[in-house]
């Protein structure tokens, strides 16, 4: 982009975009620059959908879209893909998906359905069986207040076997760098240029999804002298799948990993499911929770329990270290100014050995923690050989519970080690209490999932998966 501007296609046509500052949100762009009203702002912090577009990669010469809240997205991220609005889908004629929705009666006041029609949009392109499962997690970031969802089912379901090609010109080329007055956006191609970048601004924001980063442009209007953006750098993109471990790079995304994770480690699908909508789980990354370091994160009690080792990379080389010595306090790391997190490594689980993982949160979809807790036990004839146990929610980081491990340590997996380990939660944590839970009900719940654990692993009853309160 030379600098100067930034080209995608916009609804099949290429689109050039200029002087217009990097931290601009493309939910405003659409609204403001380019009349495409049909585009809405419900809340600016990507739960509600109403901002839905679709975003189209190069993908093996086809296009892949993906659906996306184009509030947390900031234009420069547009670059050298393809943007589709919902005033993009009639292309001589409605689109089958929205002759659906109104044939379904499922649309009243519209301010939602703009939304919707895109989520199922890029449901629909993605090829997924419109089970009925299926079509509640894609339209599980689509919030409606008056229509019910029934109807927007029916017409998902009616719409499914109805895909239409969107006709489109060769996508741009993207730029390293894009600059309007003194604002500039960096998109280093590889790990040389990110790094030198990050030595030359230490202090720019690092963006991977935006789906934290996101909010700062969308809800408090911050504009940075420089951003650089590691989502280009194609060794950001390695997952890999090897006989000790998945290395996963800093900018897989959630929706890359889902089924990667859901396969080795119990528990972690549902989780994802439930960290965002596909429309987040699109764009947010395993890197980008690590270096958010939010006591509450979903991701990094799952990377504690499993012993994972965090790879940095600086200008003196690459930098390993435990993900659980990477937290330092509240928000603070252990990531120098002028590095950057280039991957994560974890252990795939080996025979003995049992990982669970609960969420407990106030909502069941789409909601931040208010206790999170990680168990990885290994088991030798009936006994705990070894034990790591990690909770989120509990404390100013992200924590292990060391009390705990040691009183399952070498005792048999029955209902007295547990009890012991339940009591040993009070000496490794002291947790606050704030609008999510208070400090009382986070030490009752992290104890009760030891007994979850026990429950769900030893021949009980116990359900899996992740629970309101």
């Amino acid at each position: 982009m030379a600098g100067r501007s930034i080209r995608i296609l916009l609804n099949g046509e290429p689109c050039e975009i200029r002087g217009v500052p990097p931290a601009t949100t493309v939910l405003d762009w659409l609204r403001t620059e380019k009349a495409l009203t049909g585009t809405k702002e419900g809340c600016a912090e990507g739960d509600c959908g109403a901002c839905t577009v679709a975003l189209g990669t190069p993908d093996g010469g086809t296009m892949r879209y993906e659906a996306a809240n184009s509030c947390l997205l900031a234009v420069p991220q547009l670059d050298g893909k393809a943007l589709i609005t919902v005033e993009g889908l009639a292309n001589g004629g409605l689109h089958p998906i929205q002759r659906a929705m109104i044939e379904a009666d499922a649309s009243q006041c519209g301010f939602c359905t703009p939304g919707i029609v895109m989520a199922l949009f890029a449901f629909l392109e993605g090829g997924e069986e419109p089970e009925i499962e299926a079509i509640h997690d894609a339209l599980a970031g689509n919030l409606c207040r008056c229509t019910g969802y029934r109807p927007i089912v029916d017409a998902a379901r009616k719409a499914a076997r109805a895909r239409v090609d969107i006709p489109a010109a060769a996508v741009p080329e993207a730029g390293a760098e894009y600059r309007a007055g003194r604002q500039a956006f960096f998109a280093p191609r590889t790990l040389g240029e990110l790094v030198a970048l990050r030595e030359a601004h230490p202090e720019a924001p690092l963006l991977a999804g935006g789906t934290d980063l996101g909010l700062l442009f969308s809800k408090e209007r911050r504009a940075f002298p420089a951003v650089i953006s590691v989502a280009r750098v194609e060794e950001f993109h390695r997952l890999d799948i090897r006989e000790d471990g998945i290395e996963i790079g800093a900018a897989v995304t959630y929706t890359r990993a889902l089924p990667v994770l859901d396969a080795e480690y119990p528990g972690m699908g549902e989780l994802i499911r439930r960290i965002g909508s596909p429309q987040i789980r699109n764009l947010g990354t395993v890197g980008g929770n690590i270096g958010n370091a939010s006591p509450i994160g979903d991701t990094p009690p799952w990377l504690i329990a499993m012993d994972a080792t965090l790879a940095l990379r600086g200008p003196g080389g690459r930098r390993e270290m435990p993900v659980e010595d990477f937290f330092l306090g509240y928000r603070r790391t252990d990531l120098r100014p002028d590095e950057v997190i280039e991957s994560v490594r974890v252990p795939r689980l080996s025979a003995g050995q049992l990982f669970r993982i609960y969420k407990v949160s106030k909502r069941y979809d789409q909601d931040i923690s208010a206790v999170i807790g990680a168990y990885c036990l290994t088991l030798a004839d009936g006994r705990v050989s070894d034990a790591r146990i990690a909770y989120g929610g509990m404390a100013a980081t992200p924590k292990r519970a060391r009390a705990a491990e040691r009183a399952l340590v070498g005792r048999p997996w029955d209902e007295a080690a547990v009890a012991a380990a339940r009591r040993a939660i009070a000496e490794d944590f002291e947790p606050i209490g704030d609008f999510r839970a208070s400090a009382a009900y986070r030490a009752t719940v992290a104890a009760n999932l030891l007994r979850r654990l026990h429950l769900q692993t030893a021949g009980g009853t116990a359900p899996t998966g992740v629970f309101a309160l």
